[in-house]
């Protein structure tokens, strides 16, 4: 897993699986931008992992907005000399059953998880494609980019979405070494899973303790949370690989509830 002197962005880094993943990527010698819209909670991380700003600072970025996409992809470019490693993580959550999902909801879920994924992809391509050095693209999608769960329609939607992109990615980039793959992680507790617990025990009826044990780890084969280092060692993984046989490929981190 050698990233040394590769140069990654990590969007949603501030906090949660992004984070950790930069917290992993610095150990294996990478330079890491912290992109996120909560540019004090992205210094903040900056100086947590790398005091020194020697390997990392923040970048402030919406992934939504296509001028602040390309603008913050720039600044990266500027400061690291280009990008060797996109890493789309970027999220939220909002759950609801499907009869009542408000529509403007629907938008933001999508605009966030695939248009970010998208205007970010078509940023670093382009430096990629221009620089000729190759290059790693790594969505975070989810165990539910394979099964599906109630009250969870957008988020499965753009998920599943996230596994074409990748695959067109990995089409398209492979004549100019750029590789893309999707790393699904079952359950983690991060804000946003521990966010769900209680919306989810209120929107069916059940205890918190219920939605833990029989909606999130139900399926899983020995109970247990995916970790975030989990999660990061498996992206480490995929930035790292040295050749065009692992592209277009999906990879579960989940405890086996999702299994291929």
């Amino acid at each position: 897993m050698e990233l040394r002197n590769k140069a990654a962005i990590i969007t949603g880094a501030a906090s949660g699986i992004g984070k950790e993943i930069a917290r992993e990527f610095l150990r294996q010698g990478a330079k890491v931008a912290i992109a996120d819209l909560d540019i004090d909670a992205a210094r903040a991380t900056a100086d947590e992992l790398d005091a020194s700003g020697a390997a990392t600072f923040a970048v402030e970025m919406d992934v939504t907005d296509e001028a602040a996409v390309d603008a913050g992809v720039r600044t990266v470019c500027d400061r690291f000399g280009g990008i060797d490693i996109l890493v789309s993580n970027a999220g939220i959550q909002i759950v609801s059953p499907v009869d009542q999902f408000d529509f403007a909801d629907w938008k933001t879920m999508l605009a966030i998880h695939l248009d970010g994924a998208f205007l970010t992809t078509r940023a670093c391509l382009q430096q990629m494609y221009a620089r000729q050095r190759g290059g790693s693209i790594i969505y975070i999608g989810s165990a539910h980019s394979k099964e599906a769960s109630k009250l969870k329609a957008p988020y499965v939607a753009a998920k599943h979405g996230l596994l074409g992109l990748a695959k067109v990615v990995a089409k398209e980039g492979a004549e100019h070494g750029v590789r893309a793959n999707v790393v699904c992680p079952g359950f983690v507790r991060t804000p946003l899973v521990e966010k769900q617990i209680p919306q989810q025990a209120k929107e069916l009826g059940i205890t918190e303790e219920q939605v833990i044990r029989d909606v999130m780890l139900k399926e899983t084969v020995d109970g247990a949370f995916t970790t975030l280092d989990d999660v990061a060692r498996c992206a480490t993984f995929l930035a790292a690989f040295p050749s065009n046989a692992l592209t277009g490929q999906s990879v579960v981190v989940s405890h086996g509830w999702a299994m291929q």
